[in-house]
């Protein structure tokens, strides 16, 4: 077993964190689209049980019915046809006819350039009504009885090793905000505990319970994967954008560029990983460390001094080399290659409970958090104008392109609109879309520079925060 755990991560590492392919289970035939399962209370719809791969399922139903879309695209089945097509990757947006998203919100899409069978994004737009609890334990107030509230959602999903995960939430992660946000129509001031402080608490438990929800559900299901989730929820004057994963979210404000999430990889929480490691070193199953050196140790190095750095550090100093140092990282590679024990590339998200790493029984999960970094930002403390918005994407918009070319993008666009038409913030989804998937060429989908083009699922949602939404 050890010497197969050996081999097979060494093989991990050496190219560069891509793990071989493993037969993926098939998605549950009749699956429902986004938005249309039951409450959290009453689940019906398939998890996600993650793993490694992403091979076609045997039966052509179960092909189909693992490939959905966002019910608010309103695809026809030429339409979805076309939405699944690798060679001519067809930007995908809501059609100009029926209801508009919330706040004139632009979506657009693309799949893949064949990284996986099917597009693993997902997204959910929504207005969501929160009916008031009759009381809470230790702060009864009867004068809200029958009241509520309501919140608007924004969420994009960006699955990974399968779409179960990134389907599932999609459908259910607003449901269990809203069951978290009931208990703030009876809510009392209470020291030091603010209103804010209790929206991002539920926002949290939000993306815990759904992570429960998927370990709970994947064992009657045979739906492998796992997600990185941005969620945007706007409730009384502040949005708040909550992220576990690689998406990204930026309010261009007068030109002005606003970060409002992180990226959360191996190489930006390297420290929590290895403290992780340090205090449970089980976890590691006797074939990696939790140090860090500048590159792999080799056996005759035993005895010499190298540069290292552990949980504590953020600089680097010298040890002297011992056997268990020749053990493989814990964090491994560079940038977009870096890997937790040389398997996955997000240390935050929901679902991979059954991740392990390659040829082993060794887990992944307790390395990987469920919980957001939530950020607010008070839209009553500024006045706004049509053109201040905040751009939603995924991974594969951001690998390829910077914040200043997504601000440049919403000036040339949206200034080729007049204010108050409602499709601006569409056609400016679209053209981000555009700009980081590329043109078709002899060698693969190229950017104006001729560099490569993301090759990724990409996904992009458009929020404006001073043009015709009603934000009261």
């Amino acid at each position: 077993m050890l010497n197969r755990v050996r081999s097979a991560v060494a093989h991990l590492v050496s190219s560069g964190g891509a793990p071989p392919p493993r037969p993926k289970s098939p998605d549950l035939p009749n699956a429902p689209s986004p938005q249309t399962a039951a409450p959290p209370e009453a689940p019906r719809s398939p998890p996600a049980t993650a793993g490694s791969g992403s091979a076609a399922p045997a039966k052509t139903v179960e092909a189909r019915a693992s490939f959905s879309r966002p019910t608010f695209l309103q695809l026809s089945p030429g339409g979805l046809r076309r939405a699944d097509d690798h060679a001519g990757r067809a930007v995908q947006s809501p059609p100009d006819t029926g209801r508009r998203l919330p706040w004139s919100t632009g979506y657009a899409e693309v799949i893949n350039a064949g990284k996986s069978r099917h597009n693993e994004d997902q997204a959910c737009c929504e207005v969501v009504y929160v009916e008031g609890r009759r009381s809470v334990s230790g702060a009864p107030r009867e004068p809200s009885q029958g009241q509520g509230l309501c919140f608007y959602y924004w969420g994009l999903f960006d699955g990974h090793a399968g779409g179960g995960a990134a389907e599932m939430a999609a459908r259910l992660l607003h449901r269990h905000i809203r069951e978290q946000l009931k208990d703030l129509s009876c809510w009392s001031s209470q020291k030091e505990v603010t209103h804010e402080s209790l929206v991002v608490g539920a926002i949290e438990n939000a993306f815990q319970f759904m992570d429960e929800q998927m370990a709970r559900e994947r064992r009657g299901h045979q739906v492998e994967g796992g997600c990185c989730a941005l969620v945007v929820v706007y409730l009384l004057g502040k949005v708040y954008v909550a992220n576990a994963g690689d998406s990204r979210a930026i309010i261009v404000r007068n030109g002005e560029i606003i970060p409002m999430s992180r990226e959360f990889t191996p190489e930006t929480e390297r420290q929590r990983l290895q403290l992780l490691g340090f205090l449970k070193p089980e976890l590691l199953g006797g074939e990696f460390t939790h140090l860090e050196f500048p590159r792999r140790i080799q056996p005759k190095e035993l005895g010499q001094r190298m540069l290292y750095r552990d949980q504590n550090m953020t600089g680097w100093a010298y040890k002297k080399i011992e056997l268990e140092d020749l053990r493989f990282p814990l964090v491994c590679g560079e940038g977009k290659k870096a890997r937790v024990m040389a398997t996955i590339g997000v240390t935050r998200g929901l679902g991979d409970h059954n991740l392990k790493v390659c040829s082993s029984t060794l887990p992944i999960k307790p390395f990987l958090s469920c919980f957001p970094e939530v950020r607010v930002y008070d839209l009553t403390q500024y006045e706004h104008c049509p053109d201040d918005v905040l751009v939603l994407g995924t991974d594969g918009l951001w690998d390829v392109t910077s914040d200043c070319e997504v601000a440049a993008t919403v000036d040339r666009v949206l200034s080729a609109y007049e204010p108050n038409d409602p499709s601006r913030y569409k056609a400016l989804a679209q053209a981000l879309v555009l700009g980081a998937r590329g043109t078709p060429r002899d060698r693969g989908w190229r950017l104006p520079n001729n560099k490569l083009g993301s090759g990724d699922d990409i996904s992009v949602f458009v929020i404006p925060l001073g043009g015709p939404g009603s934000y009261s």
